[in-house]
């Protein structure tokens, strides 16, 4: 077998040895988290937008094209079948070569940056003929196919050996692109229901595939009874016509946590001859995509690109009568017979872009004022009244200002800065409790109260000197003693902050993580690491649910976001920032205000207050307020970022 030339990007002959030697493979890993109902990629949190495409259905030099044009479309992920009577037209003789070169496919798929789900069988259905089963078994008259029978058994098992190890080098963990392999085929639709054949499968599977790779099954929701089997993760097939929360739920009896997986969503349907050319609605397909997205579900659309049943291979129904399917296998899909994209495509392509490549799922770190020795390691500077930026010698960023009270408030007392002497954006705590924003030139009514002793601080942020139109100077911090009620506050220490020191350091963060209290108040750091598959390219960063702040990526710092206000709402991220071929990259956040509540609840049970998300929303991102809408820090790539006019993408 052709070995993939990228990850690794060497020739064939190394490849068993370097799957031994070679540290990379090893740190490959695709699992589920259950805990958190998702999927995990190299340790990292991770959804697949997956569409199928045949290569026994597409000619091998156009395999390149659909894949590119679906990688293009915003898909990670490609799945496909293996069909048995394609590659052994005869017990014991093997084709591989040409078009039947699957291993050629999936370097392509590799070439194209773009995972692999693969569905072996032994039966695939497919509208192939036979389901994929060679018609060579029925020889012998008796044979009861896909049941433990013994005569079918051996053909199953003699042509899985020859199959599976050289698929073994594929494998993600290997260093491959495969992250996923089905055990046989929506069993639970056929009339069998023999789980002691299902085991035989799937003792087979691990007995030549290893431990490492995740094996599942998938069925229509009447099939899951019978199709799903302990050990094989499960999924579901449905199209954008049924009720996805009642066939979610009913998945969930038979996989209660993990990640939600549809792995046939219907992107359109296939044709029989004599009958009318089947459609689906382009309204209603990216309708359900969105809703299952917006789960954060991991959806294959079936099909992506459905290609044609060259010579003799379509298969046919029995539904009350014979209906054999036609040579077209066009699906009405996104990527038409012919790989022309179609409305379709773009209408999905929207839907897709406005999901991000990348869920972040943060951490919070600190809150950033109980450890100032961090922030401030030369220590505060002492003064009776307030010093300037510029007299600490604090050129840009942020300057905290700390006293304490010396007599109870006892009552709401308004807090003030006189003569608009706040430059430019206060943001004010007592006690480490945020109470509120005072800013330049707008007038903020704000209320304190506090015993005798507590602790007020203002985190003063420069929001940029003055560039034209004044030939004053411009300085910065608080330019007058602050008031509450009456009196002037005094005794002040100043602490000039060195934050873009401590993110680019990001150690002594580790050790502020142990401090911080329960819920976050006022100005505080988040951070998460997250990996880019493939090499990547401009991204976008959108921070939905989040209101100002700062970012820093791999210890860059990005500059301002300030969502709520806009009309800014992404941050450009350039290439040269990133880390690629799946290497953690660390994005840090400064959030001076407040985070949407969902992302304070990733941990917590799922909110079961929306009607389309009864229960059913992953555990991340968690917000669903009513809205179904995920508040968590996208990724885009720069095709998606930009709409008519340049303007950002809102999702939802």
């Amino acid at each position: 077998a052709m070995a993939p030339k990228k990850p690794l990007c060497l020739p064939a002959l190394l490849l068993p040895l370097l799957t031994l030697l070679l540290p990379q493979a090893g740190t490959r890993s695709f699992v589920v988290d259950r805990e958190n109902d998702r999927f995990l990629l190299d340790g990292a949190p991770f959804r697949y937008v997956s569409g199928s495409l045949h290569y026994f259905r597409v000619p091998r030099v156009l395999w390149a094209d659909r894949l590119f044009k679906m990688r293009m479309s915003g898909l990670n992920t490609v799945q496909f079948y293996v069909p048995w009577n394609y590659h052994e037209p005869e017990p014991g003789v093997y084709n591989f070569n040409g078009s039947r070169d699957l291993f050629a496919f999936l370097n392509e798929a590799s070439v194209a940056n773009l995972l692999v789900i693969l569905r072996p069988g032994p039966y695939i259905c497919a509208e192939w003929d036979m389901g994929g089963l060679p018609a060579w078994l029925l020889q012998k008259p008796d044979i009861h196919l896909r049941t433990s029978d013994p005569d079918f058994l051996a053909a199953v098992d003699s042509w899985f050996k020859v199959l599976l190890p050289r698929l073994y080098p594929w494998l993600y963990h290997n260093g491959g692109n495969i992250i996923s392999i089905q055990v046989e085929n929506e069993y639970g639709s056929y009339r069998a229901c023999d789980f002691g054949y299902m085991r035989h499968l799937a003792g087979l599977f691990r007995a030549l595939l290893g431990d490492r790779i995740l094996l599942f099954t998938t069925d229509g929701p009447e099939g899951l009874k019978c199709g799903s089997l302990q050990g094989l993760y499960t999924t579901v097939d449905f199209g954008p016509a049924d009720n996805m929360t009642k066939i979610f739920a009913l998945l969930r009896k038979y996989e209660p946590r993990g990640p939600l997986v549809n792995s046939e969503y219907y992107t359109g349907w296939l044709d029989y001859w004599g009958q009318n050319h089947s459609t689906r609605s382009i309204s209603a397909v990216t309708t359900g995509l969105e809703n299952m997205l917006r789960l954060g579900a991991s959806v294959n659309m079936y099909m992506f690109h459905g290609g044609t049943n060259f010579g003799y291979w379509n298969g046919a129904d029995e539904k009350g009568r014979f209906l054999p399917i036609t040579t077209s296998y066009d699906y009405d899909a996104p990527i038409s017979e012919a790989g022309d994209p179609t409305p379709k495509l773009f209408a999905l392509r929207n839907v897709i872009s406005e999901v991000p490549y990348h869920f972040i799922k943060h951490q919070r770190l600190s809150l950033i004022w109980g450890k100032g020795n961090f922030l401030c390691p030369q220590g505060p500077i002492r003064s009776i009244l307030p010093l300037s930026f510029e007299a600490v010698k604090q050129d840009r960023g942020f300057v905290l200002y700390r006293t304490y009270l010396t007599y109870t408030v006892s009552e709401p007392t308004q807090f003030w800065v006189p003569n608009n002497g706040v430059h430019d954006r206060a943001y004010v705590m007592v006690d480490g409790v945020f109470q509120g924003v005072l800013e330049r030139n707008m007038k903020h009514q704000l209320f304190l109260m506090g015993t005798v002793g507590a602790k007020l601080d203002i985190l003063l942020e420069n929001m940029g000197r003055l560039s034209f139109g004044s030939n004053s100077s411009d300085f910065k911090g608080l330019l007058e003693p602050p008031i509450l009620g009456q009196r002037v506050l005094t005794q002040w220490l100043m602490f000039p902050l060195k934050v873009d020191k401590l993110v680019k350091w990001w150690f002594p963060l580790q050790l502020m993580k142990r401090s911080h209290p329960q819920v976050p108040s006022g100005p505080t750091f988040y951070s998460t690491t997250f990996p880019i598959l493939g090499e990547g390219g401009d991204t976008f960063l959108f921070l939905p649910g989040w209101t100002k702040g700062q970012v820093w990526i791999n210890g860059f710092n990005l500059g301002r976001y300030w969502t709520k206000r806009g009309p800014q709402e992404t941050l450009y991220v350039p290439r040269p920032l990133l880390f690629s071929r799946g290497a953690l990259n660390k994005i840090t956040l400064l959030e001076l205000e407040n985070v949407a509540s969902g992302w304070l609840q990733q941990n917590e049970k799922p909110h079961p207050g929306h009607p389309e998300c009864p229960g059913l929303c992953p555990a991340w991102p968690a917000l669903c307020s009513g809205e179904m809408f995920c508040g968590s820090p996208r990724l885009f790539c720069r095709q998606h970022r930009l709409s008519a006019g340049n303007q950002p993408i809102r999702p939802g």
